[in-house]
């Protein structure tokens, strides 16, 4: 069985747009994504570990653990082994408390690259892949959003581009999310769950490839 963690936030957490309220797992992206690839007839389990609110490498002034830099070797580790990692983080990074553009946020995507690579997962396990998926562009924020997203969008414009650019830097396959699907309008910031079935359904076909050059490497290894 092939093994695909996702690191994210709210977004992937799936956080019901003006509400508190989660969606359930079959009908978030990552409960999406492995409905898809099973229903072609593979073998994967896809695991979650996402969390309201976390930043790639800031703190939240209100709420403690929200730096996505911190544990994240020993998630790795605890998970392990893993075919692949899904990093879906970024949009927390241009909240109201911070002042990061979009060059800060990717440098903080290639800094949990970084961590995800260096993990002290066990001998002979393998060093996982990694697909960034850079979120859909703020919108406008409203609702329970509007004043911790205030000028999120502004901060967060080409964000896309330098996550990308950072995918390239550091060998990292990319999606872009904001290609298929966009925030909801209830909050500017979150997905409805239509988005999320699009999005899950959007990236199936690149994680699917993904997962079949770490099989035929780990085939090829054992020859």
């Amino acid at each position: 069985m092939r093994h695909v963690f996702v690191y994210g936030d709210s977004m992937s957490w799936g956080i019901v747009p003006g509400s508190r309220q989660r969606l359930p797992f079959e009908a978030r992206w990552p409960g999406v994504l492995e409905g898809a690839l099973q229903q072609q007839g593979l073998s994967v389990r896809v695991t979650e570990d996402c969390l309201n609110g976390r930043r790639t490498v800031w703190e939240d002034p209100f709420k403690a653990g929200r730096n996505g830099r911190v544990g994240l070797e020993q998630r790795i580790e605890a998970q392990s082994p893993l075919d692949l990692v899904i990093l879906l983080l970024g949009t927390n990074d241009f909240q109201a408390t911070h002042h990061n553009l979009a060059w800060h946020s990717a440098q903080g995507v290639g800094a949990l690259v970084g961590a995800i690579r260096q993990a002290p997962i066990e001998p002979g396990m393998p060093v996982p892949p990694i697909l960034i998926v850079a979120p859909p562009p703020v919108g406008v924020p409203a609702g329970l959003m509007a004043e911790k997203f205030a000028g999120a969008a502004e901060k967060g414009r080409g964000a896309a581009e330098a996550y990308r650019r950072v995918a390239a830097e550091t060998g990292c396959a990319f999606f872009d999310a904001g290609t298929v699907i966009g925030t909801s309008p209830v909050d500017g910031v979150h997905l409805d769950a239509e988005d999320h079935r699009r999005l899950g359904l959007a990236v199936a076909p690149a994680v699917r490839v993904l997962l079949t050059e770490v099989a035929a490497a780990a085939s090829g290894q054992g020859a």
